[in-house]
C-alpha cells in the first residue's frame, strides 16, 4: 500500500440470510485481511429475516468487537433491500459490499481499496471470468441475460460483474439519492456513472452452507432488471400489435376478393383456429408485458418502505 490513513474508515456491508455456517468463517478470514488495510474497518451485517442462528452469531460478534454492527429486518425483504439498508447505515469514508459466503475473494479487498484511494477511480468492482463451478444451464442464461440487457438498455453491464466492490462516499450518496422501491443494484451501480474499474477473478465454491438463490429467484431478478432499465419490451409489443393488425387486414382483403371472384365457401376451421390462437397469443403476451410494467408502477406509487428494521446496534 502506498498510502496509510488510519483516521479514514472503510464500511463493509455484508447481507446475510440463513448463513449461520459462514458468518464466523467470514469474520475470522477478514481479521487477517484487516491487517493489510491502510484504514480502519467497520462491519455492517444486515440480517435479512433469517430463521436460523445467523442473528445470534452476529450479536455475539457485536459484543466482543465494537467494529461489528448489525441491523435485522422484521422479515425477509430480499438482498436488494439489505444492500440499500447497508448503504444507508454505512458512514465510512469508503464503502464496500461483500457476500458472506467468501465466493467474493477477500484477498482482493486491499488492492481494490488502494485503487480507490490512490488511483483515478471512484469505485473498483469485481467480475467473475469463468463459471466452471456453476451449472451449465445457469451459466448459459446468465450470459444471455447480460447480452440482452446491454442491447435493450442505454447502459452497459459488465458480464460477470458482482456486487462486490469498493466505492467512494460520493458514489454511495448518489446511489442513495435513487429512492425507487424496485431496485436492481447492478444496474444502479452502472446508471449513476463514476469511474469504475473491474478486477477479474475465477469462480470459487462457497466456504459452507447452501445458497438461497434458486434458478427461479434469479429469473425474477433478471426480469426486474429489464423492467427497471429498459422500455424495449413495450416497443416490441407495439410492433407485434401492428404486425397482427396487418395480417388481419391482408386476410380480410383476401376473403373479400375470393368471395367476389368465385363466390365459393371452403371449410377452413384449422386455419381459422390457428389465426385465432396466433392473435390471442399476441394479445396475452402484450397484456403480460404491459402488466409487468404496471405492477412496477403500482408498487412504486404505494411508497412502502424498502425494508422494516426490527433491531439494530
Amino acid at each position: 500500500m502506498s498510502i496509510k490513513d488510519k483516521s479514514a474508515v472503510l464500511s463493509l456491508i455484508v447481507p446475510v440470510h440463513n448463513e449461520e455456517a459462514t458468518v464466523n468463517i467470514f469474520y475470522d478470514t477478514l481479521q487477517n485481511i484487516k491487517k493489510e488495510l491502510p484504514v480502519a474497518i467497520n462491519f455492517y451485517f444486515i440480517d435479512d429475516g433469517s430463521d436460523d442462528k445467523t442473528l445470534s452469531i452476529v450479536k455475539s460478534l457485536n459484543k466482543k468487537d465494537e467494529s461489528v454492527h448489525y441491523l435485522s429486518f422484521s422479515r425477509n425483504f430480499g438482498k436488494e433491500a439489505a444492500l440499500y439498508a447497508g448503504l444507508q447505515h454505512a458512514d465510512g469514508d469508503y464503502v464496500a459490499v461483500m457476500d458472506v459466503d467468501l465466493q467474493d475473494p477477500p484477498e482482493l479487498l486491499p488492492e481494490m481499496l488502494s485503487e480507490v484511494m490512490t488511483g483515478p477511480y471512484d469505485a473498483v468492482g469485481t467480475r467473475r471470468v469463468d463459471r466452471r463451478k456453476t451449472k451449465i444451464i445457469r451459466t448459459w442464461f446468465s450470459t444471455r441475460f447480460y447480452k440482452w440487457m446491454n442491447r435493450v438498455s442505454q447502459m452497459h453491464l459488465v458480464e460477470g460483474a458482482r456486487d462486490y466492490r469498493v466505492m467512494k462516499r460520493q458514489m454511495v450518496d448518489a446511489i442513495l439519492s435513487l429512492p425507487e422501491n424496485q431496485r436492481f443494484s447492478k444496474g444502479i451501480f452502472t446508471w449513476v456513472g463514476f469511474n469504475t474499474k473491474y478486477i477479474p477473478f475465477e469462480d470459487r465454491d462457497r466456504v459452507a452452507g447452501k445458497s438461497s438463490w434458486t434458478f427461479w429467484n434469479l429469473t425474477k431478478y433478471g426480469i426486474e432488471g429489464i423492467v427497471s432499465f429498459s422500455t424495449l419490451p413495450l416497443t416490441i409489443v407495439t410492433f407485434l400489435g401492428l404486425f397482427s393488425f396487418g395480417l388481419a387486414v391482408v386476410a380480410g382483403i383476401f376473403i373479400v376478393a375470393r368471395a367476389l371472384i368465385d363466390n365459393t365457401s371452403v371449410a377452413g376451421w384449422p386455419s381459422m383456429a390457428t389465426i385465432i390462437l396466433f392473435i390471442g397469443g399476441i394479445q396475452l403476451l402484450s397484456l403480460g408485458v404491459i402488466g409487468r410494467y404496471l405492477s412496477a408502477v403500482f408498487l412504486e406509487t404505494k411508497k412502502r418502505p424498502i425494508y422494516i428494521s426490527k433491531e439494530k446496534r
